[in-house]
Order: structure tokens, then C-alpha cells, then sequence
């Protein structure tokens, strides 16, 4: 059974999003600060992670920092205020998703659906016989979700390593923001394809951090990103 943590001082949100994830079939974890958040999840190690920004002790943004530094669980984080400045911090930190209240306890169970069935990858890389691809100096694990570059691990999120692995399973075809959003979100994300900028952004800073003269993610202006083999 899938677990899920829902961290929010609301207790009435809580309630809700415990409801829905429970009719869902997830078994659900339930912290109501930051401190008790970080210590449940690193006793219960849940599959995926709603959290809330504004939280009494340690706030959402700081909780993400430390769980990034020890797993790269899904997190979606919860933020009251729509500012762009919010959305961009939390997935420059290694969110893979937000959503801005007031919401519908519907449409975070969508979202959370849409990560999870990102999760189901490896078992498609299962269907085709191969675990890992290879593209140059890159090598990508499926089973283990892990990218290497050069045999140096290089650490991503989940929705990084998804990033990396539709444009490299597809090396030279250039894919629009809005394809990125509904192959990688799954839903609408009504246009705001900062987002995906935003990921790639970070995407290339962390491999780039490791020479890999041999290939890129390469920007078409005003159309979108590929992977191209540069030697």
C-alpha cells in the first residue's frame, strides 16, 4: 500500500486530504508542525509527500531541503500565497509539484495520481527487457531511478529523472513545454510553463556539474528542449 504524508497545521485540511487519500487506497501519515513532519518521515518513509509551506517550527521549504538530502521522494508542496517567487523556490529546493490554496481536494489527488504513475516507469523499462539506457556518458537506471554521468552519480529528483529520460529515450526530437507539462504532469497546468523552465534550469545545473562533452539538453528557442549527442 502506497504512504502518503500529509503535513499542514490545518487540521480541518488534513482531515479532508486524509479522507480523500484514504478512499483512494493510500495509507496515510499525519503531521501537524515541522519538526514532527521531518521525524514521521524519517520513521514511516512514505511514498509521496503533501506539504504545506507555512508550518509552526520548520517550514515547508525547510523540510524539503532536508528530506531532498536524504531521498528523492515525490513532495508536493501546499502554499497559500500564488507568487511566483513561492512556486520557483519550492521547485528550485527539489519540489515536484505545487498547488496553490484554496484548492479542491479532488484536484490533489489528481496531481498526486499523475506523480505516482511517473513512479510506474521502471516497470515499463521491465516490459522492454532493458533496466538502464545509455547515451554516451550518461547511463540511466531505471530500477534504481538514478542517472550517472561518467560513472558519477549525479543526484536528481523523480520529475528530473523523467525530464532526462523522455528527452534522452528520444535524442534529437524537440518537445514543446506544453508536451513536457501533459507527458511528465499529466494534467493541465493552464499554461504556466515556467515550470518546466524552472526544472530544466536546475536539470542542467546539477549534470553539468559533471564535463559531458558528448551531449546536451539543448534549447530551441521558442519551441522547446532536446537531447542531442554532440560527439
Amino acid at each position: 500500500m502506497i504512504k502518503m504524508m500529509i503535513a499542514d497545521d490545518n487540521e480541518a485540511i488534513r482531515g479532508i486530504l486524509t479522507a480523500f487519500a484514504s478512499e483512494a487506497g493510500y495509507k496515510t501519515i499525519e503531521a501537524s508542525d515541522g519538526d514532527e513532519a521531518l521525524e514521521k518521515f524519517r520513521v514511516e518513509k512514505p511514498d509521496v509527500v503533501l506539504l504545506d509551506v507555512m508550518m509552526p517550527r520548520l517550514d515547508g521549504f525547510s523540510i524539503c531541503r532536508e528530506i531532498r538530502r536524504e531521498s528523492n521522494v515525490p513532495i508536493l508542496m501546499i502554499t497559500a500565497r500564488g507568487e511566483d517567487y513561492d512556486r520557483i523556490m519550492g521547485l528550485d529546493i527539489g519540489a515536484d509539484d505545487y498547488i496553490v490554496k484554496p484548492f479542491s481536494a479532488a484536484e490533489v489527488m489528481a496531481r498526486v495520481r499523475a506523480i505516482m504513475r511517473r513512479l510506474e516507469r521502471p516497470a515499463a523499462a521491465e516490459d522492454t527487457k532493458s533496466k538502464t539506457l545509455t547515451r554516451g556518458s550518461l547511463v540511466l537506471d531505471y530500477d534504481e531511478c538514478r542517472a550517472s554521468i561518467s560513472g558519477k552519480v549525479v543526484n536528481l529528483t523523480k520529475r528530473e529523472f523523467d525530464i532526462l529520460t523522455l528527452l534522452a529515450e528520444n535524442r534529437g526530437r524537440v518537445f514543446s513545454r506544453d508536451h513536457l507539462l501533459e507527458s511528465l504532469w499529466g494534467y493541465d497546468y493552464e499554461g504556466d510553463t515556467r515550470t518546466v523552465d524552472t526544472h530544466i534550469k536546475r536539470l542542467r545545473a546539477k549534470t553539468n556539474a559533471v564535463p559531458h562533452p558528448d551531449w546536451q539538453i539543448k534549447t530551441s528557442w521558442g519551441v522547446g528542449y532536446s537531447f542531442e549527442v554532440t560527439s
